[in-house]
C-alpha cells in the first residue's frame, strides 16, 4: 500500500511521513490479525469433528449429538454457537452445554484464522457472517438436523455476523445475541484498548485502511448494519430474536444494545448485571430467558 494512497486515506488528518505511513499501516494489520487462542477443552458428552470449507479456508468443528435409543428417529432441531473475535469453540462449550441438556444437537466451529480453523489474512465481521452461511449449508446435509429447526446463539462478533446473516436469507429459525457490537468504530475501538493502543486517532484512521485492504467497499461497509437488519426483519421476515447485553461490559457497552432498541424498542431483549464481555451465561436471568426463547421457536414446531 503506497504512502500516497494511506495520505488519501486519513483525509483531513493531513499528510503522513513514509515512517507514520508505515506504523499507521502495521497498526491496522496487527489490529486485523486476532489473538490466537487454542482450544484446550473438548466436549464432555458425545461428539463428533466436523470440518467444511469457507472462502477457501477450512473450518473445524465439533458436533455435539443427542443419542437416542430409537436409530430411526426423525431430525431434531440444532443450534449453532458462534464464537466471537479472538475466542475459539471450547471457550463457548459454556453456552453449548446447557443447551445440550436441554436436548438440542449443539454445532460450534472456529471461525477462521481462530482455533483449529485455517489461517485468514484479513477477517472481518463479513467473514463471520461468511462462515455461519457455510455452517449451515454444511448442517443442511445432516441426518440429525432438521434444517427448519436451526436456531443460533452468537456472542459479541459471532453475533453480528449471525445478524448479518439474516439478510442473506440464511435458515435461522431462531437467534439470541450476546454482547453484540453494531458498529464497525465500536469493534475497532475495543480492539484498541485491548492491545493499549491510543483511540484517536486510530478508531477513525485504521477501519479505513482496514476496509481498502480487505476489499470491502463503502456500501458494503454501509448495508451491514445490525440496527437497521433487525428493524428489517422485525417488521418483514419476523425470524424471533433475543438480544442480550451486561451493563457491565467493558469492552463492547451496552449502549450498542440500546442503539438497536432506539430504532425498534419492542425486540425482546435482556439487560444483564455480569461484570465483563463474557459472562452473561452467569446472571440468574440468562438460562431462564434463553431456554424459554430456543424452546419456544424451535421444540413447538
Amino acid at each position: 500500500m503506497g504512502i500516497a494512497v494511506i495520505a488519501w486515506l486519513v483525509g483531513g488528518a493531513g499528510a503522513l511521513t513514509g515512517s507514520a505511513a508505515a506504523a499507521l499501516y502495521g497498526l491496522t494489520v496487527k489490529a486485523q490479525r486476532p489473538r490466537h487462542v487454542p482450544n484446550e477443552q473438548v466436549p464432555p458428552v458425545p461428539y463428533e469433528e466436523a470440518e467444511w470449507q469457507s472462502g477457501g479456508k477450512t473450518v473445524k468443528g465439533w458436533l455435539l449429538i443427542q443419542r437416542t435409543v430409537d436409530e430411526a428417529s426423525k431430525p431434531g432441531p440444532v443450534i449453532i454457537i458462534a464464537h466471537g473475535w479472538g475466542s475459539n469453540r471450547s471457550r463457548v462449550l459454556r453456552y453449548a452445554l446447557p443447551l445440550y441438556d436441554e436436548g438440542y444437537t449443539i454445532l460450534m466451529y472456529d471461525a477462521r484464522s481462530h482455533g483449529d480453523s485455517e489461517y485468514y489474512k484479513t477477517p472481518t465481521g463479513l467473514q463471520f457472517r461468511d462462515d455461519l452461511l457455510a455452517a449451515l449449508s454444511w448442517l443442511a446435509n445432516r441426518p440429525e438436523a432438521d434444517i427448519n429447526r436451526v436456531g443460533v446463539l452468537g456472542h459479541s462478533l459471532g453475533g453480528f455476523g449471525a445478524v448479518l446473516a439474516l439478510e442473506e436469507d440464511a435458515p435461522i429459525a431462531a437467534l439470541v445475541t450476546d454482547s453484540m457490537p453494531v458498529s464497525l468504530t465500536t469493534m475497532i475501538g475495543a480492539e484498541l484498548k485491548r492491545r493499549k493502543l491510543p483511540q484517536f486517532p486510530l478508531a477513525q484512521l485504521v477501519p479505513r485502511i482496514m476496509t481498502w485492504r480487505s476489499g470491502i467497499s463503502q456500501s458494503m461497509i454501509k448495508s451491514a448494519n445490525p440496527v437497521r437488519i433487525l428493524h428489517d426483519n422485525a417488521r418483514g421476515r419476523g425470524t424471533p430474536t433475543l438480544l442480550v447485553h451486561s451493563r457491565n461490559d467493558g469492552f463492547i457497552p451496552s449502549s450498542e444494545l440500546s442503539l438497536v432498541l432506539n430504532r425498534t424498542p419492542e425486540l425482546p431483549h435482556l439487560f444483564v448485571e455480569t461484570d465483563g464481555h463474557s459472562a452473561s451465561e452467569r446472571d440468574p436471568a440468562f438460562w431462564p430467558k434463553v431456554k424459554a426463547f430456543f424452546n419456544d421457536a424451535l421444540q413447538k414446531k
